[in-house]
């Protein structure tokens, strides 16, 4: 069994700088951190949970607050949430899922015991009412999601802004004048969610800039709403030509809806969306789409969780940006 004089003999560090590396008790340098980090791994060294909780007044458990409300797309939650567990695992931590519609309570509760050392929020609104509460916690905590107003907070995502302008600027620059952005379910809206709002606000300016003319449509998470939503457009818009999805589970029924109403997918039609590159590639006409990074940014908000705990400065913002790749969805206007 490796003992903690093994790694501290391995780092080239005492004993007790190893201890508080893993206790964060005491601040020691990054490099020396990292050094004993690599010995830990190494060598698989496992401290004893109990222990470690004792000795650094910790739980090592991370608290993931992943509120399922209406209109969120429980697949894709699920793959930022395996990611901050696999990333917290490999931290020697825990993760305590809430999906329940955990406010200001239910991280009052939370906070008011010893169950977690740290939190991660996902669902973030514009305005989100957690917010007051989180910036008075004694605990560190990252968002996923960008608020309103994010000063003094610590937020990680995908630049979904940068998403939708750049979704527009594909299509721009493929000839395409009149398009539309298919979104996220009518609730996702009303409750200010921040990154379905933050994709309105860069689909619009991206359109505005190029002097498109185009209309924003929220959707329903089921095929009877995307053929709605298709028909709805066609009658509206009768020149459309660009279509933007940001909704992952009408993305295949609308392709199906816009072929059955005799429009062809690029032929007539060019498709982009921001979605999973794994359900981009998978469809009968593979979708030029952006990804979403869940995995990356699960695992960033868990390091930078963690270089919070060990008393770390960290940037209060972490926009990733956007990647589109092109697939067989989108051409240009004058194919025939």
């Amino acid at each position: 069994m490796v003992k903690i004089t093994d790694v501290a003999r391995h780092a080239g560090v005492s004993p007790s700088t190893v201890s508080y590396a893993l206790s964060g008790k005491r601040p020691i340098s990054e490099e020396t951190r990292q050094r004993v980090e690599a010995s830990i791994r190494e060598l698989g060294y496992r401290p004893h949970a109990g222990a470690r909780a004792l000795a650094s007044s910790r739980s090592n458990v991370l608290a993931l607050v992943v509120p399922l409300r209406t209109g969120i797309h429980v697949p894709v939650v699920m793959q930022f949430a395996v990611s901050v567990v696999t990333t917290a695992r490999r931290h020697d931590h825990d993760v305590l899922l809430l999906t329940q519609e955990e406010g200001e309570e239910g991280l009052r509760r939370v906070a008011d015991t010893a169950l977690v050392d740290a939190l991660i929020l996902m669902d973030v609104q514009l305005d989100d009412p957690r917010l007051p509460l989180l910036r008075s916690l004694d605990r560190p905590s990252v968002m996923i999601g960008f608020p309103a107003e994010a000063d003094g907070l610590t937020c990680i995502d995908l630049d979904f802004k940068a998403a939708g302008e750049l979704c527009v600027e594909h299509l721009a620059q493929l000839g395409h004048r009149v398009v539309a952005l298919v979104g996220s379910p009518p609730e996702v809206y009303v409750r200010q969610t921040a990154f379905a709002q933050r994709v309105v606000q860069g689909f619009t300016a991206a359109t505005d800039r190029n002097g498109l003319a185009s209309t924003v449509h929220p959707c329903e998470a089921a095929p009877a709403a995307a053929r709605r939503v298709a028909e709805q457009l066609l009658r509206e818009q009768p020149a459309l030509t660009g279509v933007v999805v940001h909704n992952e589970a009408v993305l295949e029924p609308l392709i199906d809806a816009f072929e059955q109403l005799g429009l062809r997918v690029p032929g007539d039609l060019s498709v982009t969306a921001i979605c999973p590159d794994e359900l981009a590639e998978s469809l009968r006409v593979p979708v030029t789409s952006i990804a979403l990074p869940s995995a990356e940014v699960g695992e960033r908000a868990v390091e930078l969780l963690m270089r919070k705990l060990a008393g770390d400065d960290v940037p209060e913002a972490t926009l990733l940006p956007p990647r589109l790749t092109r697939r067989a969805s989108t051409a240009p206007r004058d194919t025939p």
